[in-house]
């Protein structure tokens, strides 16, 4: 169906302008303060100040780490987003229950992609399911990439700190840090995979596109930024044991008796 195709898309498309809108935002000057960046335009005021400003907070709790600081913005805001993600769960779990309903109706209007489209929408009124609730988690971290990727290069203790021998402000070594942050963005897309395809047939081609995507993303970008993907797809994936693995085998077992 078109709103299935469109959503799939809208996953992919948003990940590549992500791409473009971090390779944009790199600044002609590097900063020497992070006061400094109150003397900037309107997103280096308020947004990429606030953000370098609570990396240093954060470093200073750890005796200067920024990377233990990095660690610490992740779980915050993973654990912000974290209605959102149960958002998305529910309504993936609330798609997958009218499967059934949907083929129905694809049988009935096959010859009327629009009547399809109109049944398949009241349909998802009827169960308040949202379609595009799978996007809000993505969408929401788009921000938070970029305010990080400026904060490298506009705060000089980010850009110039090392972390378990990694300079922060510079792409790894050895393709390292772009093969971890790949390999976790495999598994924990492969956790989601099998809920997914059931509720978006497809579905999984694209989630495994997303790996791909990060590792090239990671070949590029400074060390702090899969660094943050890594320890991001990390929490992910101890999220979606409990939400996925967990329950699914829980479900298992309750059929089984």
């Amino acid at each position: 169906m078109v709103l299935k195709g469109n959503r799939k898309w809208l996953l992919v498309l948003g990940m590549v302008l992500m791409v473009v809108l971090l390779s944009g935002c790199a600044p002609h000057n590097a900063t020497t303060s992070t006061s400094d960046l109150q003397h900037g335009n309107f997103w280096e005021k308020n947004v990429v100040y606030y953000f370098a400003l609570t990396l240093d907070k954060f470093a200073d709790w750890f005796n200067g780490s920024y990377g233990l600081a990095i660690l610490l913005i992740t779980i915050i805001v993973r654990t912000a987003i974290l209605p959102l993600t149960l958002k998305q769960y529910r309504s993936s779990k609330a798609m997958q229950a009218i499967q059934p309903q949907m083929a129905e109706i694809k049988k009935k209007h096959k010859d009327n992609p629009q009547k399809q489209q109109e049944e398949t929408m009241k349909l998802f009124q009827a169960n308040k399911v949202n379609p595009m609730a799978g996007c809000l988690p993505l969408l929401v971290q788009m921000p938070v990439f970029m305010a990080l990727y400026n904060s490298i290069y506009w705060n000089p203790e980010v850009r110039t700190h090392e972390f378990l021998g990694l300079q922060l402000g510079e792409p790894g070594p050895w393709y390292f840090l772009p093969i971890i942050a790949a390999a976790t963005t495999f598994v924990q897309s492969k956790m989601m995979q099998k809920q997914q395809t059931q509720t978006m047939p497809g579905m999984g081609a694209m989630l495994m596109i997303f790996p791909v995507l990060i590792f090239v993303m990671a070949l590029n970008f400074p060390s702090a930024l899969p660094l943050y993907w890594i320890f991001s797809n990390l929490y992910t994936i101890i999220q979606n044991y409990f939400l996925y693995v967990r329950s699914s085998n829980k479900g298992k077992e309750a059929l089984a008796k």
